[in-house]
């Protein structure tokens, strides 16, 4: 197995069918990942060796999905100088907005690149990292180039298909 170039995180087996979005795109783009489960609270200090040790394993990005207070990014970030990707998970009480807040809100000096929440930031978190991996690998580069071609594709094909139909 190879060595995981980017670790997704998340603070409960809950966030799993969110975060595993993430690990989809990764596959995807053929990036080695690995999937975790820690949390800010319930395993701090399980989290702090994770965050202290991760670059020692060639790690180069964390992405880190957490829901409620979601101090799960920002406390892996405070132990470490790897990129730290946060995905907001949508919580009942406020739909994530507690979440999105808590993980976009890091004081200055300890950066947390902050996605959307839900699915879609699970996603744009993977992308993200493959862009940040892409800077010193030009085969991650030529599937995003690719990847974004075929997006782009897909909503030309829809565009053309809607225009025809209401211009008859």
């Amino acid at each position: 197995m190879k060595k995981p170039k980017v670790v997704i995180v998340m603070g409960s087996d809950s966030d799993l069918p969110i975060m595993e979005e993430g690990a989809k795109i990764l596959k995807e783009f053929k990036i080695a990942c690995e999937v975790r489960i820690l949390s800010a609270h319930r395993t701090p200090k399980e989290t702090k060796e994770f965050a202290t040790t991760a670059s020692t394993k060639g790690v180069k990005v964390i992405i880190a999905g957490a829901g409620g207070a979601a101090h799960l990014a920002g406390v892996i970030a405070s132990h470490s100088t790897l990129p730290v990707i946060g995905v907001p998970i949508e919580t009942k009480s406020l739909k994530g907005l507690d979440s999105l807040l808590s993980t976009v809100q890091m004081p200055a000096g300890i950066p947390v690149a902050s996605m959307a929440i839900g699915k879609a930031g699970a996603r744009n978190a993977a992308l993200f990292a493959a862009e940040v991996l892409a800077l010193q690998d030009s085969k991650i580069k030529t599937r995003l180039t690719s990847y974004r071609k075929t997006k782009a594709k897909a909503v030309i094909k829809k565009d053309t298909k809607c225009r025809k139909r209401f211009l008859k």
